[in-house]
């Protein structure tokens, strides 16, 4: 089978999975040729051999099965960068960045800060903070031994250093120390959304917060001022549609300067506070 044709299929049949189908096509068949894009519109009449041809339809078929391109390839962009990634972990979000923008906005450039990021997965919030804030010292944590080796190989690849990744409960691993900013992806799906039929393929621990997809963020509206010097600054990413609801979590438990940013699709998406003083 020609290059071309085998993209013209394979973009047919991603139509029904994909909202990119012939970039996923290209992209998948460039990895398993080992070619850039660029070979694929120079050579559209070659050939593809038998054994190639099967190999570019075992990767197809798993595309088409809904799992996520960044499994397949293993990289994510995230933050300019490319992050690994593994069924392990959560496939980084565009609308994640607004979290690592915050804290990068928050975080001097000259001084050293100790930052911790709760359930970092791949990392791709740690390792993007301790990039941009290289004399910040940034702590990761997550239960997920599997997540935390994706984690510390990203922190290897890409930190310049400053990165420790530690396996625990939320804060637990570091009850003992205290931070200037603590940041959080959490779980905060709810246990019956229907999203969730789209997301099979990623951990579902790192998705199911209870019933109303809150409890990740209680626990940390109830923990995180103890591991926070007086003023310091808690941020939560949550669902568009909960921002009522950890405002009034985070104020139940003494927290204050409550305010929710807007990711770029104008969604509110990430809550902050302050540690206003045990």
């Amino acid at each position: 089978m020609r290059l071309d044709a085998a993209i013209a299929d394979a973009t047919q049949r991603l139509s029904q999975t994909s909202e990119s189908p012939r970039l996923d096509a290209e992209i998948l068949l460039c990895r398993t040729i080992d070619m850039p894009r660029s070979y694929l519109f120079a050579h559209p009449e070659d050939e593809l051999d038998e054994l190639t041809l099967a190999r570019f339809e075992e990767v197809l078929q798993r595309r088409e099965s809904g799992v996520p391109m960044a499994y397949i390839i293993g990289i994510r962009e995230f933050w300019s960068r490319e992050f690994a990634v593994s069924p392990a972990t959560l496939v980084p979000r565009p609308e994640t960045e607004m979290l690592v923008n915050l804290a990068v906005c928050e975080i001097p450039r000259d001084e050293e800060w100790r930052v911790l990021d709760l359930g970092t997965g791949s990392g791709a919030i740690a390792v993007s903070i301790a990039c941009e804030r290289p004399l910040s010292a940034v702590t990761a944590v997550d239960i997920s031994e599997e997540a935390l080796i994706v984690a510390r190989e990203n922190a290897r690849a890409l930190a310049p250093g400053n990165v420790e990744c530690l396996a625990g409960n939320w804060t637990e691993p570091v009850a003992e120390r205290t931070f200037n900013l603590v940041v959080s992806n959490p779980p905060y799906v709810r246990a019956a959304d229907e999203a969730l039929l789209q997301l099979q393929h990623e951990p579902q621990s790192a998705l199911v917060a209870g019933d109303d997809g809150l409890d990740a963020i209680r626990v940390l509206a109830a923990d995180c001022r103890n591991i926070l010097v007086a003023g310091g600054l808690l941020a939560i990413e949550h669902g568009f549609d909960q921002a009522a609801d950890v405002a009034a979590l985070l104020d139940a438990h003494g927290w204050t300067d409550i305010q929710c940013h807007n990711d770029l699709a104008g969604l509110p998406r990430v809550t902050v506070a302050r540690q206003s003083g045990k």
